[in-house]
């Protein structure tokens, strides 16, 4: 199937529906609701066929793609794929434990067979001649990748509203935005078009779209995923993570994307423990006795919706009954998160994305009789999205000469305080804690014009990625003002990631209880309002 060259809402559901003449677009619904773990046990027990799995989330895909919008691409080789998994089963071959179960990429990781725009016009119908490496390896675990997923351009904005190619709609509202950056990769699970998916985090651009989506999403410690391959935003912040419906699910795919790799300089060479062992451990049923949950002052309070509040209390009151310990701790400098990070970012970004430059690859704007400088304004303003050209003119701003001790370089030093009150707090907590967002998802269009009120949905998700420590964000209940889920984040010691899925196993497993289910479970079918 060819690359939707100008994709706009629906494109690449309609063009995979358009193949699909006489199939039962939106049936299997049983298997598009199974759980990663559940799919690949099944698959073990030769049960279900990949190609059944595939072909079931490939029409769910053509029959509600139109309205959520969280593919930009749909890959044409799944079935062929799928198809080799079953022969490889069927042949005796050892396989790994997920192979042909599907997954969604995240447009900003390169695939050597689909293109890679990071959602925007300067990449597009860009074909890598690599793959990124956590995509190598998902595909050495022989997992079958769906298509690649909306997303804010060049991963910059917390709504997906400023993806060239149209916004991603929040399967439970869709008159509500689904987080950003990567809110088609969130949509696409919480909308049960792919039971897991890949992110990327920057600034809570996994756990914010995770926590309006009712979905689950970690951001591991800084290296210990590969960067190789993923199209950079801000190098020292950007990480690779999951996305899922539950804990396993995503430890699961931790382990198949995690550990050292050579063509990354900042992957660190540890040998990593069993992260979906991590998560089993946390459903024993005693996970959480004793353990120290930090309750973070400063990422809670002004600004935060009256609904959120109440779940993420009620939540604290719940791990406590389960036997942990919950000790309130301070982190002074987080006040100061947001303005470090946005100085930071723009800074690292405005020096990324220059080799977009119409010489190398992707779009060129010719201009007749012009110079190369010509050409390489002219594609810039043409291939760049607002908030991009923002980003950049800050960034070039803060490092320009004269300026960059007083912007650039203070930020840096914000940063090292701010990982300094996270070893602080570690010393009284195992684990800390506060809500992923301090809303629920909020209308198209709310937000837009006003770019402060968009940088702070990442007030409580920024200062993970500025000290480099793994979070995690899971669904923890609705607000009662409108229905729509609350996210809890946790947050770990760096190289502790183990840690959070086994404190996060144990949460979700109080949670489910409390709520007769799992959260995805009651949402509507596409509701709007």
């Amino acid at each position: 199937m060819s690359a939707a060259a100008t994709p706009g809402a629906g494109s690449a559901a309609e063009s995979y529906a358009a193949s699909r003449t006489g199939s039962t677009a939106g049936s299997n619904s049983d298997l598009t609701r199974t759980s990663a773990a559940d799919l690949a046990a099944l698959l073990t027990a030769g049960e279900v066929s990949s190609v059944e799995v595939t072909r079931a989330h490939l029409d769910r895909i053509a029959a509600v793609d139109g309205d959520v919008h969280a593919f930009l691409h749909i890959n044409a080789a799944a079935i062929d794929t799928a198809a080799q998994v079953d022969a490889d089963r069927a042949a005796g071959v050892a396989l790994p434990a997920l192979a042909g179960v599907p997954i969604a990429i995240k447009d900003v990781l390169c695939t050597l067979d689909m293109p890679s725009t990071s959602g925007s016009k300067i990449l597009e119908g860009w074909i890598p001649p690599y793959d990124a490496t956590v995509v190598a390896r998902l595909r050495a675990a022989r997992m079958v990748p769906l298509g690649k997923t909306n997303m804010d351009e060049f991963a910059m904005g917390s709504s997906t509203e400023h993806s060239a190619y149209g916004p991603t709609k929040n399967p439970w509202d869709l008159t509500r935005i689904p987080g950003g950056s990567g809110g088609g990769s969130a949509a696409a699970v919480a909308a049960f078009e792919a039971p897991v998916a890949l992110g990327s985090d920057t600034g809570g651009s996994i756990r914010q779209p995770a926590a309006v989506t009712g979905s689950v999403g970690v951001k591991p410690t800084y290296g210990g995923v590969s960067r190789y391959g993923a199209i950079a935003l801000a190098s020292s912040l950007d990480q690779v993570g999951p996305v899922s419906r539950s804990v396993l699910d995503a430890a699961l795919v931790h382990d198949v994307i995690g550990g050292h790799d050579p063509r990354d300089a900042t992957s660190i060479p540890d040998a990593w423990p069993s992260m979906a062992a991590a998560a089993r451990a946390g459903q024993s049923g005693d996970a959480l006795k004793g353990v120290r949950v930090g309750v973070v002052k400063q990422l809670e309070g002004e600004g935060f919706q009256a609904g959120v509040k109440s779940v993420y209390h009620e939540t604290l009151e719940l791990m406590a009954a389960a036997g942990a310990e919950i000790v309130e701790v301070s982190a002074p400098h987080f006040e100061y998160a947001v303005a470090a990070y946005y100085l930071i970012l723009p800074a690292e970004a405005s020096s990324n994305l220059a080799k977009f430059d119409s010489v190398r690859f992707g779009l060129r704007t010719e201009v007749p009789g012009g110079t190369v400088e010509d050409v390489m304004g002219a594609t810039r303003e043409a291939g760049f999205g607002p908030e991009v050209k923002r980003r950049i003119i800050l960034g070039t701003y803060a490092l320009s000469a004269g300026y960059y001790d007083a912007y650039y370089g203070s930020a840096q030093k914000v940063r090292t305080l701010i990982q300094r009150d996270f070893a602080a707090c570690f010393e009284q907590a195992d684990i800390l804690v506060s809500p992923s967002a301090p809303t629920t998802a909020f209308k198209f269009g709310e937000k837009l014009a006003d770019p402060l009120a968009m940088y702070l949905n990442d007030v409580t998700t920024i200062p993970a990625n500025l000290a480099g420590v793994p979070g995690m964000g899971l669904p923890m209940g609705l607000a009662p003002e409108d229905g729509l889920p609350v996210g809890l984040q946790l947050m770990a010691p760096a190289r502790e990631d183990a840690r959070l899925y086994t404190a996060g196993a144990a949460i979700e497993q109080l949670l489910e209880a409390k709520w007769g289910g799992p959260l995805w479970a009651k949402a509507p079918e596409l509701r709007t309002r």
